[in-house]
């Protein structure tokens, strides 16, 4: 063996090491390094999608202040991914959300969490796909009937599956080139409007510009917290995959770091060029533009610069799809892996050729097909069937987050080879501060209209947490995975502590 690649066969020894330790073999293939894993969550999160999509609805209510929101939650989504980063570095385990909630709590508060986390993974593909034939109609120059965006829905299924069953090199591939895609349509853009079409002054972010009335601007600027938190989330992508990553340990930690900070350097540098750009700002504050993008980009590269745009705009769109689907595919084959899902054995199977979940992904291509199905009967159902996505997201962090305080409160202190330290403890605080006011944010009620719709957001998780709740009441699908390990914080880090010790391996 050449000497090169001694120090690669020894990380992959060490990884292997680590999953024995945790009570798994290796199934899946570490084809992953830090920029592959790094754009599979930066791509999930996709500022290029959560900006378009937030645009003229975040100006409208809190005017262009609200850009301060892409701070203010990119700070504190920094803190919940420094949290994560100590969970993932000693429990690098396929599935992300699961594995760390049994690991730090039990079996019956992981089945819950994950029910709801895979919930709001399944209807965000619905989601993400359905607003990508608004891109794919303007891009081919045709109506965004319904049966066109179902259509384009499915389309955008098939083509993320067939690339996720491709293996995971295939997958580290295509999130690189969505990466660059989203760069480009992102930050290059940004900058080009800022620097050269820029139509207003810097000090308009001070400025409401009338959004709210007369009330008090506090309210409104809370309500316009929307902005920053249907953008910062997907970094937890990158552990999901995290028995497909070499050197996860110290890998993955960085690269929800670094999903983070690049994200949200992007959305800022894309929001404030299109906030500078746009001529008819005042307008789109009054809530007169409801979808002002196009006009700004027609306006500012010309049709055939809107041209490209939609081109990289799509490729982001395939990209996020295919992040989120091999997010959900995980959490299923990790669920299933432990027996904690009917159909376990089924859902658990991993391809020869490709090694990856494939009827796992199956499910999550298949389930938003249903959804999209039903929308496409119901097209006024979208809002309401999907609502709850993003709180059930944040919901699923702070339990990871919550899971974690209590460890340390019974004396935990992380062993993985990317720890905080010393500020391990206030910094998971300050998350599970954040992560209370970030999930009251999403669930205030809209100040007017019907009942349901103004509490749809609670409601639709009310409807999941209930019925996953029933379910385990009922069958008790933890009962089948009661050998599983759980709860076993504190001794996993004491045993590899001392793994490391007895091989002399130094964890700086």
């Amino acid at each position: 063996m050449s000497s090169s690649a001694s120090p690669q066969a020894a990380s992959g020894a060490a990884d292997e090491e680590h999953l024995a330790a945790l009570g798994y073999s290796g199934e899946l293939q570490r084809h992953m390094g830090l920029w592959s894993n790094m754009a599979l969550g930066f791509t999930y999160l996709s500022p290029l999608v959560g900006v378009y999509s937030l645009f003229a609805y975040s100006l409208s209510v809190g005017g262009p202040p609200s850009i301060w929101w892409l701070v203010i939650v990119g700070a504190g989504q920094l803190l919940v991914a420094l949290v994560f980063g100590e969970v993932v570095s000693q429990y690098p385990l396929a599935g992300g959300i699961y594995p760390w909630t049994r690991r730090l709590w039990n079996r019956q508060y992981a089945w819950l969490v994950s029910w709801v986390y895979i919930w709001a993974i399944i209807v965000t593909v619905t989601a993400v796909a359905e607003y990508a034939s608004v891109f794919v109609s303007a891009l081919f120059e045709i109506e965004a009937t319904p049966a066109v965006t179902f259509l384009t829905v499915v389309v955008l299924l098939v083509l993320a599956l067939a690339f996720n069953y491709s293996g995971t090199r295939m997958l580290g591939r295509i999130a690189r080139i969505g990466l660059t895609a989203e760069l480009v349509g992102v930050v290059a853009l940004g900058l080009f409007l800022l620097i050269f079409k820029r139509e207003q002054p810097f000090s308009v972010f001070f400025d409401p510009m009338g959004a709210g009335g007369d009330a008090a601007y506090l309210g409104t600027f809370l309500t316009a917290a929307l902005a920053g938190l249907f953008l910062f989330y997907g970094f937890e992508a990158c552990g999901d995959v995290a028995e497909e990553v070499a050197d996860p340990t110290r890998q993955i930690p960085k690269a929800m770091i670094l999903t983070i900070l690049v994200g949200g350097v992007s959305g800022l540098m894309s929001y404030a060029g299109y906030v500078l750009a746009a001529p008819n700002l005042q307008d789109i504050v009054d809530g007169k533009d409801t979808d002002p993008i196009p006009s700004i980009l027609e306006d500012a590269l010309g049709s055939a610069g809107s041209k490209v745009f939609l081109c990289v705009a799509v490729i982001a769109f395939i990209s996020c799809v295919l992040s989120l689907q091999a997010a959900g595919s995980r959490l299923l084959y990790a669920f299933a892996r432990d027996r904690m899902l009917p159909g376990s054995s089924w859902l658990a199977k991993v391809s020869d050729r490709h090694a990856v979940p494939t009827n796992a992904l199956l499910v999550v291509c298949l389930i938003p097909g249903l959804i999209a199905l039903f929308v496409y009967w119901r097209p006024d159902s979208l809002t309401k069937v999907t609502s709850f996505a993003v709180l059930g997201i944040y919901v699923a962090f702070q339990a990871v987050v919550l899971a974690a305080l209590r460890q340390r409160l019974r004396g935990w202190k992380p062993a993985g080879l990317w720890t905080l330290g010393a500020w391990g403890m206030v910094v998971n605080v300050a998350a599970l501060a954040y992560g209370i006011f970030a999930m009251i944010l999403l669930v205030r009620p809209a100040s007017e209209g019907p009942f349901v719709d103004r509490w749809i957001v609670l409601i639709g998780l009310a409807i999941v947490l209930g019925s996953g709740a029933l379910y385990l009441a009922l069958a008790r699908p933890d009962r089948h995975s009661s050998e599983v390990a759980e709860g076993d914080a504190i001794e996993v880090a004491a045993h590899l502590r001392q793994i490391r010790a007895e091989a002399g391996v130094d964890p700086a």
